[in-house]
């Protein structure tokens, strides 16, 4: 079983975030012993997913200090789009991106690291919907359930996430 003791994971949240794309990976890095952070605009903000369930963030975006964490998750959603906007998730997607940290999307949760510009030149995958986008940013797309291309992890809908989450356990272990 993989010990992910003592590792601390931040996790974006916002309102039409993918319900399963958040908790899945929450609860299966809990379970290997991480921390797991949940990082929203406003802290102890309840947003609310896709699908109705809540999540409320641990702590506020703004001015997170990278270096505390150990990886970053970019669930899907409708709420990518919103955040991606936001020059303090770009500029902590690019931290976790150049100091070789994990950064895992899944699904729309791609459009975070695009907007970033730490896609050119690294294997993804992600939903059909955003192909485009992730071929535009110099991304090598392709179409399977999971693609780990060093650091960066990706997965293209829910039913992947057994996959996703494996591909994350496997980087934050190598990364101990």
């Amino acid at each position: 079983m993989t010990n992910l003791t003592g590792q601390k994971i931040l996790c974006f949240v916002g309102d039409d975030y993918e319900d399963l794309e958040l908790w899945y990976p929450k609860l299966r890095l809990i379970e290997a012993g991480a921390q797991f952070v949940v990082a929203g605009q406003e802290a102890k903000k309840k947003y609310i997913g896709k699908n109705g369930y809540p999540c409320v963030s641990d702590i506020v975006i703004q001015g997170i200090n990278t270096s505390d964490y150990d990886g970053l998750i970019c669930a899907g959603g409708w709420m990518p789009d919103k955040l991606r906007r936001d020059p303090e998730v770009l500029r902590i997607t690019r931290e976790f991106a150049q100091a070789s940290k994990l950064v895992a999307a899944i699904c729309h949760g791609g459009w975070i690291p695009i907007s970033a510009g730490v896609y050119r030149g690294v294997k993804v995958t992600g939903s059909p919907g955003i192909k485009d986008d992730l071929v535009n940013a110099g991304a090598e797309f392709e179409d399977r359930s999971v693609v780990v291309d060093r650091h960066f992890v990706s997965s293209r809908k829910p039913d992947d996430l057994p996959d996703f989450c494996k591909g994350c356990l496997e980087v934050l272990q190598k990364a101990r």
